[in-house]
């Protein structure tokens, strides 16, 4: 195989392997030195059911603070906000909430019910279920609750922008813990339950694994489906934390303390919504090592959208726009194509020459293209440097909700999950092979031909199970490829 085609080939391949293979994680391994001490410390057994005898509070929003007048000893109470809420458990678990744009239960977020809690560590380094007893009047959004035997009172407020804000004040300096437990689930959209704790960025933790960590944590949580649940700190807490196989998550605070802070978020993953917070959240949606070019490639959708009204209608316009700011560059790499077509006939000369002097052949073919201006990488480049453009693409599409049941035209119903009918995969396979007709050859050989045209039915086949959205961006980008390079070609003759 010629060194031109071999360059060629070279491009799609690793488009193709880091498209599939970059974002995959390396976690450490588990720690197998872990005592059996450790796990028998953080065996937390699941409370009862608790969804009876629930004490629902709704009453008009007041700045005037409550002071209870006797303790209520109920399973549950609901705090209202608006068009969110949260349903407290007495043992400091949540039986049900609504966040922001939430399409989901917390049950179907997990597949557990009551999935997370928050206790305390006693004296003798054991997870301590907490257990509140509420006021019976409260505000709508305000509630507190007090375990007199552990000296704790916890006050919750729910605000208008959907967090729920809690106070933990203890008459003595405990550690406290946050447990999560869920199940192993892969969505078809490639989705997979993921456990996240961030501290200097988001690290991921695949629910079923065993794995274990420690440091200064800003939030942790719960990540599938497009949805976050996330316990948020006020200041940085120093922790250390355990999973388990069976899909138990364990972060226990390492300095004991009287005063503890936060707040509570459920919501579908808006990029805008949780950065607003200015707490990370944001890295809940894993855009990846080229997360600089998919931020502002979400942006430009957005604002698109915001006049168009159709995501796919967005996508097509923002591809014309990368396509013209990227022309330069193409411009460039179309016209080395055409150089290196160009010379083709003298190349085949010089391979007969000295065909028994492989390196006389080397050195006379790079006088060649020196003569001519031609530049054997130069038409490989400029198509490796728009991968990264590509994976932004992918990631943006893949893990934004914007797309989430987006429609485009007639059977594209949601330009975040597959074309249901292929017909997307096979234009880009088509757009593809244009391209590659396009492209000059610098052998006759007939099997080295049949290698190029095989590469549009590979990455078609790749294709095929990704986002339309993302189908549509690349047969889009190809024709548009298309035209420029016969523009090109049409200025150089």
């Amino acid at each position: 195989m010629n060194n031109d085609q071999k360059r060629t080939v070279l491009a799609f391949t690793i488009s193709g392997l880091i498209l599939f293979a970059w974002n995959a994680f390396f976690m450490p391994k588990t720690d197998r030195a872990i005592e059996d001490k450790v796990v028998a410390d953080n065996n937390i057994s699941r409370p009862a059911d608790q969804k009876k005898n629930v004490s629902i509070v709704k009453t008009e929003t007041s700045s005037q603070e409550v002071v209870p007048t006797h303790l209520s000893e109920v399973a549950s109470v609901e705090l209202v906000n608006g068009d969110y809420n949260f349903t407290v458990n007495s043992d400091f678990s949540f039986a049900s909430a609504k966040g922001n744009d939430s399409g989901i239960t917390l049950n179907e977020l997990s597949d557990e019910d009551n999935f997370f809690r928050v206790l305390v560590v006693n004296g003798k380094n054991q997870l301590e279920n907490i257990n509140l007893k509420f006021e019976e009047i409260a505000m709508s959004s305000v509630i507190s609750g007090y375990d007199e035997r552990l000296g704790l009172k916890v006050t919750f407020e729910l605000n208008a922008d959907g967090r729920l804000f809690y106070t933990i004040d203890s008459t003595n300096a405990v550690n406290f813990a946050f447990s999560m437990k869920s199940s192993e689930k892969h969505e078809d959209n490639r989705s997979l339950r993921q456990f996240i704790v961030n501290q200097m960025d988001a690290k991921r933790y695949a629910v079923g694994k065993s794995d274990d960590g420690e440091g200064k944590v800003k939030w942790l949580g719960l990540d599938f489906h497009h949805h976050i649940f996330a316990s948020v700190f006020k200041e940085k807490s120093v922790s250390k934390f355990y999973i388990k196989e069976s899909g138990e998550f364990v972060l226990r605070t390492i300095e004991p303390s009287n005063n503890l802070n936060g707040y509570f978020v459920f919501a579908l993953k808006n990029y805008d919504y949780l950065a607003s917070f200015n707490d990370q959240l944001d890295l809940s949606i894993d855009f990846g090592l080229f997360s600089i070019l998919a931020v502002p490639i979400l942006k430009g959708m957005q604002f698109i959208y915001k006049y168009v009204g159709n995501y796919g209608l967005a996508v097509i316009i923002l591809t014309f726009i990368i396509r013209f700011l990227t022309f330069p560059l193409q411009f460039k790499s179309f016209k080395s194509m055409k150089k290196m077509q160009t010379v083709q006939p003298e190349i085949a000369k010089l391979k007969e020459k000295f065909k028994d002097d492989p390196a006389r052949q080397q050195k006379e073919t790079m006088e060649l293209f020196k003569r001519a201006g031609a530049n054997p990488l130069g038409g490989c480049l400029p198509m490796l440097l728009q991968v990264p453009i590509f994976i932004a693409f992918y990631q943006a599409i893949n893990n934004s909700v914007d797309l989430v049941g987006a429609p485009f035209i007639l059977w594209i119903h949601d330009l975040s999950m597959k074309d249901p009918y292929y017909v997307l995969p096979v234009l880009m396979g088509i757009t593809m092979l244009m391209q590659t007709k396009l492209n000059p050859s610098t052998s006759a050989d007939p099997n080295q031909k049949k290698i190029m045209y095989i590469m549009p039915l590979v990455f078609c086949f790749i294709m095929k199970d990704l986002p339309a959205g993302l189908n549509l961006y690349f047969c889009v980008s190809n024709l548009l490829g298309v035209g420029q390079q016969l523009l090109v070609y049409k200025t150089i003759d």
